[in-house]
């Protein structure tokens, strides 16, 4: 017997059907654009590319064009893939910097081809997504994917700086993660907005913001995730940031009112870099007695609202439907 969709997953996958030609188009592109005549990086890509995902930026990037009436042209597509390898290229060298096993459930490129040559594969990846913007044309645009890269490249070095430090709060952790996660959510959703029909400055402007806080919504959703999922649901073990020395949002959340015993214990876990002198159901439990989880959920729901009201200016239509119920879809996930 045929499983009946929840009426949300039934609307998800409406949203998608909306621009599934172009998504498709997309993945031709980004098979083109993985080609080289050097065989090892073929490889690479063809095995990163395999690896699947939701392929999330370019979607939102197709949608926000369609919303702004961009139809039958190609710019839209071109985009999207370099969006996508952008995003593929900070995977793979967040995975060398975190010395990752696991990505979306097997093994990592670092694991499978090793440091040396996965760094150099990523720095292909972003010199590759340039060249493929070049082709487009628009000098703005191209600031634009370049001024975003830099802010993404900004963003790992004050979290690699703020590694191990039970001291970072909310702020500076959200600082971290615009720079990491919001910047290319923006900079998906404001591109169309240079190019399509209906675009211009205040349409950029919104879409920048829509997409920045949705982005920062996603990231605090995933830091929930790695506290209340399984190592299957993910594709990497639970609690792994921790192991890596990362302090995420639901533990800041929690260790203002922490004892000072509780406290020590987060800090035995970021300087060991594994549970070694504290149990994982400590932290757990830390993270449980001060509602870090609950709190978390609050602000991505708070960002997530803050997106939504971004796009209340812009004209109704499936496309807008399609993008404030992202917004929804994205706190969803940890329901």
């Amino acid at each position: 017997m045929a499983t009946v969709a929840k009426p949300r997953e039934a609307e998800l996958r409406r949203s998608y059907d909306l621009i599934a030609p172009k998504l498709s188009r997309v993945e031709d592109e980004l098979i083109r654009l993985c080609h080289s005549p050097v065989p090892t990086i073929s490889k690479i890509s063809d095995y990163l590319r395999s690896g699947g995902g939701k392929r999330l930026r370019p979607a939102l990037l197709l949608l926000s064009a369609k919303l702004l009436g961009y139809e039958d042209g190609d710019s839209d597509v071109q985009y999207a893939a370099v969006v996508e390898f952008i995003h593929a290229a900070t995977l793979v060298h967040d995975d060398i910097i975190d010395e990752a096993r696991l990505r979306r459930g097997r093994e990592s490129v670092n694991a499978r081809w090793g440091n040396n040559l996965t760094v150099l594969f990523g720095d292909y990846l972003y010199t590759k997504s340039m060249g493929a913007a070049l082709e487009e044309g628009n000098l703005t645009i191209l600031k634009i994917l370049s001024d975003t890269t830099l802010a993404m490249i900004e963003g790992e070095i004050i979290g690699l700086e703020r590694e191990g430090d039970v001291d970072l709060d909310s702020e500076g952790a959200l600082e971290i993660i615009r720079r990491k996660t919001g910047e290319l959510f923006s900079a998906a959703c404001a591109i169309p907005a240079h190019f399509a029909p209906l675009g211009g400055a205040a349409a950029a402007e919104h879409l920048a913001l829509y997409g920045k806080r949705l982005g920062i919504a996603f990231q605090l959703i995933d830091d929930l995730l790695d506290y209340t999922s399984r190592e299957s649901v993910v594709g990497k073990p639970v609690l792994s940031d921790l192991r890596e020395g990362k302090l995420t949002m639901p533990l800041i959340l929690s260790l203002p009112e922490a004892t000072a015993e509780e406290t020590d214990k987060v800090a035995r876990v970021l300087e060991e870099r594994k549970f070694e002198s504290v149990s994982p159901f400590e932290i757990l439990g830390i993270v449980d007695r001060y509602a870090g989880i609950a709190k978390t959920r609050s602000l991505a729901r708070e960002n997530a609202h803050a997106a939504r009201k971004h796009l209340a200016d812009f004209e109704d239509g499936e496309a807008k439907d399609a993008l404030l119920l992202a917004a929804d879809s994205i706190v969803e996930r940890a329901s």
